[in-house]
């Protein structure tokens, strides 16, 4: 997108409250500081229409679609309150172009959530794996066209070689998984803030759906995964609530720091999932997101 002139609000716009508190993206802004007007978000915090977009524009950019105040209330604890993206789409003053961007990578995030969807290496079509444990994976848009089976590597995004299935590599050269050498070959951390934390790999895999997750060496050992979001100690890989059973979010676990881990876990489709891969193409489940929002902005209007 090209870059906007500074935004502002409307002074006159009563479907805003207007606060004369701190900017939660500007730790330097004060209470009675002349500047931008700043409203208030659902969960009382103030923004601006350019930090806000900055900050929600970051967050699609970062791979995070679920909008959440990122405030400090206590301490080092969080609001957390959630934003919907029609209340981020009105302060954040989107333009045009902006809402499709965001719509689109919301659409995208969203689908790409709830099932496993690369772009065919050959047609660019958006083409989704049914079998989480088999890498070799047949384009029905090239398929058709070539009136003969197309299929290639999720791994390495070639045209598939070799004998099939496989859940390791095709036979192209340099086909690897490069998330699991990363886990292997990645280097050694301390966690400042964790007492008697050092050594851990400095990058893991969920324990839940294998996304790769990094520390960011500040505060306790518990990270969130990106993707479905579990809660897990970057040092023992428990969850937080089975490791909080034995030590604390700032002390070593019982069990000391895991070992590298030497396979990526695959994620779990429960039946919903299943019945809807069996029914629905990867590009459907797209356009259908891509409606949902559309079909809230409309309402949103007129509320």
């Amino acid at each position: 997108m090209e870059d906007l002139p500074e935004k502002s609000y409307d002074p006159f716009d009563r479907t805003l409250v207007f606060v004369d508190g701190k900017d939660v993206f500007d730790p330097f802004s004060e209470e009675d500081e002349e500047g931008p007007l700043k409203a208030q978000m659902s969960c009382g915090h103030a923004v601006t229409p350019d930090s806000l977009t900055a900050w929600s524009r970051h967050q699609l950019d970062q791979g995070n679609f679920k909008f959440k105040c990122p405030a400090l209330v206590q301490g080092t604890t969080k609001c957390n309150k959630p934003w919907s993206y029609q209340e981020v789409r009105k302060l954040a003053d989107l333009s045009v172009e902006e809402m499709q961007y965001f719509e689109e990578n919301i659409a995208r995030l969203a689908a790409a959530e709830f099932s496993e969807i690369q772009p065919c290496p050959k047609c660019k079509t958006n083409v989704e794996r049914k079998d989480l444990t088999n890498l070799c994976v047949q384009c029905p848009i090239c398929s058709a066209d070539q009136e003969r089976a197309y299929q290639f590597c999720w791994q390495c995004l070639r045209q598939w070689k070799g004998r099939g299935p496989r859940s390791d590599r095709c036979d192209n050269n340099g086909c690897s998984n490069k998330n699991l050498e990363l886990l292997q070959t990645c280097k050694t951390i301390d966690l400042p803030e964790v007492q008697g934390a050092t050594n851990c790999p400095s990058v893991r895999a969920c324990p839940k759906c294998g996304a790769i997750v990094e520390h960011s060496r500040k505060f306790c050992k518990n990270v969130h995964c990106p993707r479905c979001r579990l809660e897990f100690c970057f040092i023992c890989l428990k969850a937080k609530k089975k490791c909080n059973r034995t030590s604390t979010p700032y002390s070593l676990c019982q069990g000391g720091v895991a070992p590298r881990q030497t396979s990526i876990p695959v994620r779990n489709k429960d039946g919903r999932r299943r019945e809807r891969d069996d029914c629905v193409s990867p590009n459907q489940v797209l356009e259908q997101f891509r409606a949902r929002y559309q079909m809230r902005m409309l309402r949103a209007e007129f509320d």
